[in-house]
Formats: structure tokens, sequence, C-alpha cells
């Protein structure tokens, strides 16, 4: 199991890596990573007068705030798709699959399930050992010796 602090750090090491596998736990922590870092904003925003909510007019301050949350957004988008086609390669399916998600998340109902479908997806325990892939991420040296490529 990977730590928070080592998900986020591997997270942003592994920038535009979509090569191997990576475990549930690094993509939960990453998930939780990130979610912090929108309630923190919105805390942000909201304590600090970004925006007034009677004439609802975004303030300078909300303006810098709404900026870096921007950029903050813009920047993990792509290792959030490396993180995802990494958690599908765990469970030893091809990374294209996320391709079909995201297109099918654009047609009303069906990108509901596909939404829970990624979630699905998240929560499925990695094959065990090594697959096409790579090593298992929880356990590197198990069966290497069995791998034939």
């Amino acid at each position: 199991m990977v730590s928070f602090p080592d998900a986020v750090k591997m997270f942003f090491a592994r920038y535009v890596d979509f090569q191997g596998r990576s475990m549930r736990s690094e993509y939960w922590w990453v998930y939780l990573f990130n979610l912090i870092i929108g309630i923190v904003w919105a805390v942000l925003f909201f304590g600090l007068g970004g925006i007034n909510m009677r004439t609802e007019e975004v303030s300078p301050i909300g303006f810098i705030l709404i900026a870096l949350i921007a950029i903050y957004g813009l920047a993990i988008i792509i290792p959030s798709i490396a993180l995802f086609v990494r958690r599908l390669h765990d469970i030893n399916q091809t990374g294209w699959i996320y391709l079909g998600l995201v297109v099918a998340s654009v047609i009303p109902v069906i990108g509901f399930i596909a939404s829970i479908a990624m979630i699905v997806i998240a929560c499925i325990p990695g094959t065990k050992g090594p697959n096409k892939y790579g090593p298992d991420p929880a356990n590197p040296g198990a069966g290497a010796a069995d791998t034939f490529i």
C-alpha cells in the first residue's frame, strides 16, 4: 500500500508516464489530495470574499483565486489521465478504455453510466503478480521468474 505523501509524490513524478501499473491506494490518495485542494480553495475563495453574495460580483482576489485553481486544474489533466490509464493497466486492461469512457461521458444518460464505470474500475483490485503491463506494484518481485515475454 502506498502512503499519502508517496502517492502525491509519485503522481507528480510520473507526470506523463502512461506505462506500468498503479495501485488503488495510489489512485485514491491522489483523489483525496485533489479533493483537499478543492476544499481549501473554496474556503479561501468564500472566506476572503472572492464573491459578493448579494451582487454576485467577483472581487479582484476572487479572480486571482479562480486563475490559480484553473492553472492547477490544467496542470493535473495529463497526470490524472496517466494515473487512470496505469490503474487500468493494474487490472490488466488497455488504457484505450479510458478514451471510450470519456467519449461515452458526453452522451447524457450513458455519461452517467460511464462515470459509475470509472468509479468501479478505480475500486477493482489489481491482478496479482505481473501482467502484460508490468510487475505487481504491491509486490514487484513476486512471480518475476514465471514471466515470459
